[in-house]
């Protein structure tokens, strides 16, 4: 249900962070402004049909409006080694912001993953051929536990390897603007090898 997510304490502050009374954000979303007085004071709430005008009007996305937190970016110079990682438990897919964000897939928000550096289980060889570096991980890679893929951090991007069961986990990268490699085990999660 909705009243579980968005509560009236997070409107309200959302809509003075935005300097609007609660007439304004009621003439933004096609309300009254005694509607917006009962979800600020937890009379009442929101109709579903509502969430994204609202949010909009708020200037924050649907999931931070539905989680009720906040999510900004501090990284606005897209300093690349600050990146987040989030892969999808459902799917697998793999996404990469340059910062913080909030992150949906399959309908479930991912939290950042935590990278630990290498460990003796999960490590890593990294070996100069010509201009790339061969990025060697030896690892099994059954459809139960494998490297799901890959990245390399560069000043200036970053190049990530979707790998799969019963390949090698091996992958090479260009050398130039390479400062940390990043690769993910389904099972053990995120890992950093400077």
């Amino acid at each position: 249900m909705i009243n579980q997510y968005i509560t009236g304490a997070m409107i309200k502050r959302l809509r003075e962070e935005k300097g609007l009374t609660q007439t304004e954000l009621a003439e933004k979303i096609f309300v009254t402004d005694k509607a917006v007085s009962k979800w600020e004071t937890g009379r009442g709430y929101p109709d579903i049909s509502l969430v994204e005008s609202l949010a909009k009007a708020l200037g924050v996305s649907v999931i931070e409006l539905l989680s009720g937190e906040n999510i900004t970016n501090k990284n606005k110079a897209a300093n690349m080694s600050k990146a987040e990682f989030y892969v999808c438990p459902v799917c697998g897919n793999v996404i990469q912001s340059s910062g913080e964000a909030v992150v949906s897939c399959c309908g479930i928000t991912l939290p950042p993953l935590e990278a630990e550096d290498a460990d003796e289980n999960h490590a890593v060889k990294i070996e100069r051929v010509e201009d790339e570096y061969f990025v060697f991980i030896d690892h099994e890679m059954t459809k139960q536990h494998y490297i799901s893929f890959i990245a390399a951090i560069r000043s200036d991007g970053i190049e990530i390897k979707k790998l799969y069961p019963e390949q090698n986990a091996q992958v090479r990268f260009k050398i130039s603007g390479t400062k940390q490699i990043y690769f993910y085990c389904n099972r053990h999660g995120l890992f950093k090898k400077r």
